[in-house]
This record gives C-alpha cells, structure tokens and sequence, in this order.
C-alpha cells in the first residue's frame, strides 16, 4: 500500500477533508486529516471515522501502522 492510496480512501469516505498522508516503507504512514465532520466529535471519534474509511486494510496487515493527527478546520473570522 502507498501513501496516494491511503490518501484516495480517507477522501472517499470524508469527502471535502484536506489529507495528507506521509509514509515511503509501504506499512508504516502518518497522516494528516483536517475535515469539517470532525467538528463537534472527541478526538477518539475522529480517529475512529479515519479507521472506519481504510476499512480492512489495517486488520489484515495491509497498513501495519498509521499515525493520525485530525482537527477540524479553522474558522474566518471577519
């Protein structure tokens, strides 16, 4: 598995977040993911929404590590 792949999957299943997923040995990632569905959610609940977008693919060993960092995005103030 590789980074654009991972990337491709957490936007297919948050659409609109901003993703950035860092990671070149193909089973160790660190990921970036900012999207307004996380507003109002615990961080445990956002992680668990970026789990729930990779789908099998950390139980079977596909993806052996991902390291999240999420938030939701800023507001404009006037």
């Amino acid at each position: 598995m590789q980074a654009p792949q991972i990337e491709q999957m957490i936007l297919a299943g948050l659409p609109g977040a901003n993703v950035q997923v860092k990671g070149d040995d193909g089973v160790h990632f660190e990921a970036v993911v900012v999207a307004e569905a996380f507003r109002g959610k615990s961080i445990l609940e956002q992680h668990r929404m970026v789990y729930g977008t990779l789908g099998d693919n950390v139980e079977n060993a596909a993806i052996h590590a991902i390291a999240l960092k999420t938030r939701v995005p800023e507001t404009e103030t006037a």
